[in-house]
């Protein structure tokens, strides 16, 4: 299956990052606190230049983790300082709910290229928008697999999000955390411009579009192989 959607990488474990690298059809890479502190990451910036002594060609984001705004821009400027496929992740507000707004246009302003994360709403896009159209290259991450575990269908949400952000080429929408590798499939029929999943669900690209019969049996034989190798007796 050609897919026009670009695909990242998601994730923060350092072979992982590597091999993806290494795959012609990961086009960029996110990364977020969670993930570096489950992949066991201690030294923040010392793992970040590490990567980018690797990763030089392709955008990869890296997210500020302050919850004070004056900070977070600091920070912002510092990991923007590391290279020029670099995106800085702001999330769309603190933790107490405060509008990132006038952080994201200072640093709009500032030729800070972003990644605005944790977002939800095409209202929060709207919101943020204004002060978006005039600056540098920016993602908006619509967690569109978060959205889905509330029980809402992410859908006209991310197609509400692709029409608000049509008019303007320096926005691009990320659909973030997908569930499922058909979450790639959906996110290409309806021209969202990219797409970030972790190893795991990357892996799987090969079998898009893979004849349905064959995969029944190829499941057949792993289930027959899988209890011989076992050496299952009853």
């Amino acid at each position: 299956m050609k897919l026009k959607v670009k695909l990242f990488a998601d994730g923060a474990e350092k072979n992982g990052m590597v091999e993806m690298y290494n795959n012609p059809l990961i086009s960029g890479f996110t990364t977020n606190p969670t993930l570096m502190k489950k992949a066991g990451v201690i030294n923040y910036k010392k793992f970040a230049l590490d990567i980018l002594s690797i990763i030089k060609d392709k955008p990869i984001s890296f997210e500020v983790f302050s919850d004070d705004f004056d900070e977070m821009k600091r920070q912002a400027m510092e990991i923007s300082s590391w290279g020029q496929n670099v995106f800085v992740k702001i999330p769309i507000t603190n933790t107490k709910g405060i509008s990132s707004l006038n952080l994201i246009e200072e640093l709009s302003k500032s030729g800070v290229k972003m990644n605005v994360t944790a977002i939800m709403t095409n209202a929060q896009v709207e919101k943020i928008l204004p002060v978006l159209i005039k600056g540098t290259s920016v993602f908006v991450s619509v967690f569109a697999g978060r959205i889905a575990d509330a029980g809402t269908d992410p859908l006209p949400i991310m197609s509400d999000v692709l029409k608000t952000i049509k008019p303007y080429p320096n926005i691009e929408l990320i659909w973030a955390s997908p569930r499922e590798l058909f979450n790639v499939v959906q996110a290409n029929e309806i021209g969202c411009h990219i797409i970030t999943a972790t190893n795991d669900i990357l892996k799987k690209l090969p079998t898009l579009g893979k004849n349905l019969n064959e995969f029944s049996l190829d499941t057949v034989k792993m289930f027959y192989d899988d209890a011989q190798s076992a050496g299952y007796e009853i």
